[in-house]
């Protein structure tokens, strides 16, 4: 089934899913959503999912695929505004881990492998990329470019993602 997340915490590790055909919202546990690579999703995504009935409601069993919530560009960072999405595609995707993130201060920053700057992740991009919040440690692919004050990410993915979406294609 799809839908849209109402809202996930990712403190609290839960958060709920409102269907496309209706009905009661669906649970989606942190360790489901782990399971496909993420730790977080951003409030309005569209997700894709498995779910069944239990004695406690609807919980998600499996996530599919989560797509970034519509109008997310309308928040988007002056670093990256006006920036071509193809030119942005063009940038190749980098694996890097996380050195820290505050949800409530809106960035963070992770190290790309082999490197030693910093890149800035702000919250924006997280959004745009179907993400709320990243751990210290975690995995990720990100797309960085050079903004005003140093390397930024403009696009970050789970890095289970990436290669779930390497696996399936066609070479």
């Amino acid at each position: 089934m799809s839908g849209v997340v109402k809202w996930f915490d990712p403190v609290k590790g839960f958060g709920f899913v409102v269907a496309d055909t209706g009905g009661p919202d669906i649970l989606l546990h942190v360790n489901v959503l782990r399971n496909f690579g993420q730790s977080s999703v951003a409030d309005g995504a569209r997700i894709e999912l498995h779910a069944q009935e239990t004695n406690r409601g609807v919980q998600a069993t499996d996530v599919l695929a989560i797509q970034p919530p519509e109008g997310a560009q309308a928040n988007a960072l002056a670093d990256i505004v006006g920036l071509d999405d193809s030119a942005v595609a063009d940038v190749p995707l980098e694996p890097a881990r996380v050195k820290w993130f505050d949800k409530a201060k809106g960035f963070g920053f992770a190290n790309i492998f082999g490197r030693r700057e910093d890149v800035f992740l702000h919250i924006e991009v997280l959004r745009q990329s179907g993400l709320s919040d990243l751990q210290p440690g975690e995995a990720l692919a990100m797309r960085v470019i050079k903004g005003k004050r140093g390397e930024m990410a403009a696009e970050v993915q789970a890095w289970e993602t990436v290669l779930t979406n390497q696996d399936g294609a066609d070479d």
